[in-house]
């Protein structure tokens, strides 16, 4: 029903029986119910399949706006008593007559084929609400045998939600269809539109099978069928004995075939796959397993809690003539775009990788790279979406040993990535958290993580600050993973009226720095919002120069990227906040020094174990 039809249009409001109200609803329901073909008080016939329904004009004027415009549009039909409806089928228009008097529609008792019509002519007289709920019902009744008459009528009424639960069912029977006789009845397009689809998954020889019994029963119009068939996924012997005995593909695109299939790298062929959205497939119970790598048992568990120096990972040695690296074999080709796995993390220890994939374990495709940047604890991977039969995890370096340590090891389709700059994260959001398994490696604090826990109120003379001796060390955070940053902010303490000098360097691997920010010839007071070039990122360094009270220099948090909106002059690389805001710390009137001073401090970086047997 459209939402367009000032008579049609209802408040969302629920209604409020008020003291003194009378509400007699059912029995208005129940009287509109029997006028429904009753020939009293009727003023117009429609004649469907020969049969006459008796009708009322204004209730059929006031439920469609169909209606409205053909009996009170100034039509021929709005003068008749008579009006023929030629299309409609007698059963689904006796169906949607008694909706419009009634509300009220059960379509599970009745044929599929009754359905349908019903959804047709809903959409045909303009009932949005009902073809919506007709199709969450087709929804529920999806199965072998109707699905291709579905999918059909929901291309043919534009219903792209019905479209698309369609194509998953065919894509997870796949197999199934292509020798259902219900197969034969798709029209052309939505074959066509279904076989382009990589998720359609099945051997490609039993897809040709099935297009040619659909061919014997159906015009190919210009081939369109036969040219979505992917045949340089078939092996040559089936292109031989199959294929060419079809007789329904041409010599030239036959030799075609077979020259992208003996010449053409296995990677650039134009694979199938099944697609799982937001599902991991790299567990056991998808088939999945793992082929290379020492204690492989621990890799796809699910468990990314119970792991120490001894077990609860998968491992290989790092540059080891003819180690492999870790392998996993998922169940079945699968579309991904997405990788998340856990690396090692119970010390403050770096990995370098990368990561490769393959169809068949011959041509393998790099999809990430990290062999140059130092990397930690949780990895989120995204890259080109792809067809992938096995996946390959090489470490090539340990900050602490020869060995690459793999926890747990996860896969997927995700249909929304974030934005990406060289196979790089660019983060809309602060990564500089514990949450995203970023440390602070390097720095004094009485809180381990009081630079990143994103308290920016509760800090005062004693406590929630981290801070470094001026002209020794630094403050030093690490990012578990490289990230393409342009912005970041910190606030410096400021309970009293003193500024600071520094300067901030980034790293990718902690022994080359490139300069962020300096402002060692500044005096700086609480907020700073530094903004500067696109680069990836994944240590800062923050080095006090000057503090105008003592030696140490304090900072109270740290994030990239910025997470305040700052209209920044481009001339501008560093914006400098006002240091009046609400706090809840009771500044005293007298001039303190923070209590604690670099040497009083606790260490954040605890002393060195030796795990070299790791």
């Amino acid at each position: 029903m459209s939402s367009s039809h000032p008579y049609l249009k209802i408040s969302a409001t629920k209604a409020i029986t008020r003291p003194g109200d009378i509400e007699h609803l059912p029995q208005l329901s129940e009287q509109l119910s029997a006028l429904y073909l009753n020939p009293e008080y009727s003023d117009v016939v429609l004649l469907v399949e020969d049969q006459k329904l008796h009708a009322h004009k204004v209730i059929l004027a006031a439920r469609s706006e169909y209606f409205r415009a053909l009996l009170y549009g100034g039509l021929k039909e709005s003068t008749q008593n008579e009006i023929v409806l030629p299309d409609a089928p007698l059963n689904a228009f006796k169906i949607l007559l008694k909706y419009i008097y009634t509300g009220h529609m059960f379509l599970m008792t009745l044929k599929e084929d009754v359905i349908l019509d019903t959804l047709g002519l809903a959409h045909q007289y303009g009932f949005e609400d009902l073809e919506l709920a007709i199709s969450d019902i087709l929804r529920q009744l999806l199965a072998l045998r109707n699905v291709c008459a579905i999918l059909d009528t929901a291309r043919l009424y534009g219903l792209d939600k019905l479209v698309t639960v369609c194509h998953t069912f065919l894509d997870k029977h796949a197999c199934e269809i292509l020798v259902h006789d219900s197969f034969l009845t798709l029209s052309q397009d939505a074959l066509v539109q279904l076989l382009e689809r990589d998720s359609f998954f099945a051997p490609e020889v039993e897809i040709f099978k099935g297009v040619c019994n659909w061919c014997k029963t159906n015009e190919d119009i210009e081939d369109r069928v036969m040219k979505c068939v992917r045949l340089p996924l078939m092996s040559v012997a089936d292109l031989l004995s199959v294929v060419r005995s079809a007789g329904l593909v041409k010599p030239d695109a036959l030799l075609d075939a077979i020259a992208d299939r003996t010449n053409s790298r296995i990677s650039n062929l134009p694979h199938r796959g099944i697609l799982a959205t937001d599902i991991n497939i790299a567990c056991p119970q998808m088939g999945s397993k793992v082929i290379a790598g020492e204690l492989p048992e621990f890799l796809l568990d699910g468990d990314n809690y119970s792991y120490d120096m001894d077990k609860g990972y998968t491992r290989h040695a790092i540059n080891l003539p003819g180690d492999e690296g870790i392998i996993i074999k998922l169940g079945v080709p699968s579309i991904i775009n997405h990788i998340r796995m856990l690396l090692w993390d119970r010390d403050i220890r770096s990995y370098s990788y990368y990561v490769e994939v393959s169809m068949e374990q011959k041509d393998w495709v790099r999809v990430v790279d990290y062999s140059q940047y130092c990397c930690r604890s949780w990895q989120y991977l995204y890259f080109d979406t792809r067809v992938v039969h096995y996946i390959r995890i090489v470490g090539t370096h340990n900050t602490v040993n020869k060995v690459f340590h793999l926890v747990t090891f996860e896969c997927m389709y995700k249909q929304n990535i974030p934005k990406m700059a060289n196979d790089i994260i660019v983060p809309n959001q602060n990564v500089a958290t514990v949450e995203q398994n970023a440390v602070v490696i390097e720095g004094v604090s009485r809180a381990r993580n009081a630079l990143l826990n994103g308290d920016t109120k509760q800090y005062d003379w004693d406590s929630g600050y981290t801070c470094h001796q001026l002209g020794s060390g630094a403050i030093l955070i690490q990012l578990s993973q490289p990230y393409v940053l342009s912005s970041l902010r910190l606030l410096l303490w400021d309970c009293d009226d003193r500024s600071y000098s520094y300067y901030i360097e980034s790293s990718v691997n902690i022994w080359e720095w490139e300069m962020v920010v300096d402002n060692t010839r500044e005096s700086c007071k609480s907020w700073q919002v530094i903004k500067f070039p696109p680069r990836p990122v994944v240590f800062i360094r923050i080095v006090g120069t000057h503090n105008t009270a003592n030696e140490v220099f304090h900072c109270v948090h740290f994030e990239c990227p910025s997470c305040e909106d700052v209209n920044t002059p481009q001339s501008c690389s560093v914006t400098i906040a006002g240091s009046s805001r609400a706090r809840n710390v009771d500044v005293p009137m007298t001039q303190e020094e923070p209590t604690e001073t670099a040497s009083e401090a606790e260490e954040i970086v605890d002393a060195p174990t030796n795990l070299n047997h790791l």
